[in-house]
């Protein structure tokens, strides 16, 4: 099991969803930089679960303790590692799903796989992973913030058929985000799609949705073809969060249906620097990025686990109607904006960090 991402800025994760608490290990954060646990719980509030009639009722405050890798409120450049307990954890919801894989779900994956499996809560699989990810992307999003400046903003843009309208991004802020319970910042979208969410839940249903991205500030150059291409890094690292089924950046599969003279952004002078009219290549050229804002989206199917009594079958294939207990979301994408930022973050940090490598290799060889 791979449970480990990133080459120079590297974390790896570890816990259940049902065992006594959840964590991460963070390898290659520069050493000096102010980090508390403030810093990281503001990220874990917005994921937690239990913050709004649109999520599983499950009540975690998810309180975050660092354990190492700090001294004074400064990073030691050595190893951080982070951990949340689980208190709030009901093992025995899942006492009548044990003999049953939930269509969709990963109990049947995972039963294949290793043999064994977590049979509460979905062990790894479960979203209650995505802390670890959130700690250390708080990490990687300070040090990027404070080494570049760069910013990374993600909303709501859609859950099942409503979509809210289309927007650049630049003007948007964690704060009109999160000024709705499902965190899109159109104000009529967020109503409506907050009604589709209830209603789902009420009809012991789900939705999915979408999760829209952007980066600011990123400067040009970050990204290394040919295979780990800023894009390809961006989709693997999405694609990585529970319950996505889709990424596109840019133009996306819309760039399918144009013409090269419309989807080509031509290049101007802009402060200094050579920019582009059109950001149709979301950032990206070549794998690497251009200095424009770095704009993605990535799409939740609907949860797996739902209420509503389904027709399957038993591990052993015998005929089985599965209505899941337990507590959980009807919709993913509002507590998924942190992950999904988070996950930018440790891209961009880990690429980040392997051009500064380059950029001082460079330096060295020309003082030979």
């Amino acid at each position: 099991m791979s449970s480990s991402f990133g080459k120079l800025f590297r974390v790896s994760t570890f816990g259940e969803s049902h065992c006594p608490g959840v964590g991460v290990v963070v390898d290659g954060c520069l050493p000096g930089m102010y980090l508390t646990e403030p810093d990281i719980q503001y990220q874990l509030d917005r994921r937690r679960p239990g913050q709004s009639t649109l999520s599983t009722d499950r009540q975690e405050s998810d309180q975050v303790t660092i354990q190492s890798g700090t001294e004074l409120g400064l990073t030691l450049g050595t190893p951080i590692s982070l951990f949340v307990p689980n208190k709030d954890h009901r093992p025995g919801d899942y006492k009548s799903m044990a003999d049953i894989p939930r269509p969709s779900h990963a109990d049947f994956t995972y039963q294949s796989k290793y043999g064994i499996r977590a049979s509460s809560g979905g062990g790894r699989s479960s979203a209650r992973e995505t802390i670890g990810r959130v700690c250390a992307g708080a990490i990687a999003e300070k040090m990027l913030n404070t080494a570049l400046g760069i910013d990374i903003v993600a909303w709501v843009s859609q859950v099942g058929q409503i979509k809210a309208p289309e927007t650049d991004g630049l003007n948007l802020t964690r704060a009109m985000v999160d000024a709705s319970m499902i965190r899109c910042p159109d104000a009529d979208s967020a109503k409506a799609m907050e009604a589709v969410v209830l209603q789902a839940k009420e009809d012991k249903d789900s939705i999915g949705g979408v999760v829209s991205c952007i980066c600011t500030n990123v400067p040009a150059g970050l990204g290394e073809p040919i295979f780990d291409k800023l894009e390809a890094l961006l989709a693997h690292a999405m694609l990585s969060i529970p319950a996505t089924k889709g990424f596109e950046i840019g133009s996306g599969f819309a760039g399918a249906q144009m013409r090269g003279s419309e989807h080509n952004d031509p290049f101007v002078k802009k402060d200094g620097r050579l920019g582009t009219t059109t950001n149709f290549s979301g950032g990206i050229q070549g794998g690497i990025s251009n200095g424009e804002p770095i704009m993605f989206r990535v799409a939740f199917k609907p949860p797996a686990t739902i209420g509503l009594a389904q027709e399957t079958v038993d591990f052993q294939g015998r005929q089985a109607t599965l209505a899941a207990e337990g507590r959980h979301d009807p919709c993913v994408v509002s507590r998924a904006v942190p992950i999904v930022e988070s996950m930018a973050a440790l891209v961009l940090a880990d690429v980040m960090l392997q051009q500064q490598a380059r950029l001082a290799g460079t330096a060295l060889m020309k003082k030979q």
